[in-house]
């Protein structure tokens, strides 16, 4: 599903230069969820920004969903970014002026083909997150842990194969935080979604199946950790 291969990121060039990422290899199967942490720094955000195909000035190979990214035309990137993989955010994105239900169904007007239906799927990927009850209600009308809840239905939207979260529970209290995470690990369980999450409160995530550890750009395993 996700295969990074020897992946590298470097920003900027001479003595200003900084390598986010170093020599990162990393092979994801479907229907895993994954959970990224490591320090502020340690190229979390960046690897998930070249996942979901938001930074494609990387060094090495990127396969996701059978899509080699570097290949891609910038309609075709577009369109992966809009319907393989769905963003959440630390920051919900909510405009503020609109209603949670026409928030939700916002990636329908950039897709490149017309989606007739798509205020019924808004609705129901509302009712999917349990806001059934706040379909109307402007964003600041919602709490925290329900906006999160509108950013989540918005990236269901256009049923992707992937959810690409960073930081997803960082601005919500642990109670309302823990009730996120689990709505991630339902997706993930009952709707096979592929969730990669980064995150610095590793211990919300108990149940992934698989968390990577980077320190400077590098992936390290837990004896590694451990001694440092």
């Amino acid at each position: 599903m996700i295969s990074l291969s020897d992946i590298s990121r470097t920003y900027g060039v001479g003595q200003a230069a900084t390598r986010a990422l170093d020599g990162i290899t990393l092979h994801v199967p479907a229907g895993s969820f994954v959970t990224v942490v490591g320090t502020s720094g340690s190229g979390k955000t960046t690897l998930l920004n070249i996942v979901g195909g938001l930074d494609t000035g990387y060094e090495g190979k990127v396969v996701v969903d059978g899509q080699d990214i570097k290949t891609m035309d910038d309609r075709t990137l577009s369109q992966f970014r809009n319907q393989t993989v769905g963003f959440v955010f630390q920051h919900f994105n909510l405009l503020q002026h609109l209603s949670a239900v026409q928030n939700v169904a916002l990636p329908a007007f950039f897709s490149d083909e017309p989606i007739p239906d798509a205020e019924h799927r808004a609705i129901e990927a509302l009712k999917r997150v349990g806001l059934k009850n706040k379909l109307d209600s402007l964003p600041g009308q919602l709490s925290g842990g329900q906006k999160q809840r509108v950013a989540i239905a918005r990236a269901l939207l256009l049923n992707p194969k992937i959810i690409l979260c960073d930081e997803p529970t960082g601005n919500l209290d642990t109670t309302t935080g823990g009730q996120i995470i689990s709505l991630f690990e339902s997706l993930n369980r009952d709707d096979n979604l592929t969730v990669l999450v980064v995150t610095h409160e590793e211990f919300l995530f108990k149940n992934s199946t698989h968390t990577v550890h980077l320190e400077d750009g590098r992936e390290i395993d837990s004896a590694q950790e451990s001694e440092g």
